[in-house]
């Protein structure tokens, strides 16, 4: 599984505000949207793990850096990285960039820590040992 993984999108109307810009808060729906992608194109959908394995992923920390605005219809490339995981929790950052010329808009950071549907810690490596290999055997690529 590579530890990088590049997802297009294009603004829809509904995503901008008055000002004709991608609303801000809509860039998380993009990095969950880039998250679930993500393992899906592994094979790993996220609804699986919670379903069959009883994982849930949910975010603890996110930073976000708007450098440059999109725009209704803009095609844009999400970018989402593994920079790092253990057995409890994962740490990815974004990068999304204009299609057409490449122009970098947003970066931005999420920490998640794996629970069960309690809401307590679980431990990956057991809970799920196929992604947790997945994602050992891409860190090790790297």
């Amino acid at each position: 599984m590579p530890l990088l993984f590049t997802h297009k999108l294009r603004v829809r109307y509904a995503e901008t505000d008055q000002m004709g810009v991608v609303y801000h808060a809509r860039y998380l729906d993009w990095l969950e949207i880039g998250r679930t992608e993500m393992l899906r194109e592994q094979g790993m959908e996220y609804r699986t793990l919670e379903e069959q394995h009883g994982l849930l992923l949910p975010v603890v920390d996110v930073s976000i850096q708007y450098l440059k605005p999109a725009r209704y219809d803009d095609e844009v490339l999400l970018t989402t990285r593994i920079d790092g995981f253990n057995n409890v929790r994962l740490e990815c950052s974004y990068e999304i960039r204009r299609a057409q010329d490449g122009e970098l808009l947003v970066t931005a950071a999420t920490k998640h820590v794996w629970v069960n549907r309690q809401w307590r810690p679980a431990r990956i490596d057991r809970a799920c040992p196929q992604l947790y290999a997945l994602l050992k055997q891409a860190a090790e690529e790297n």
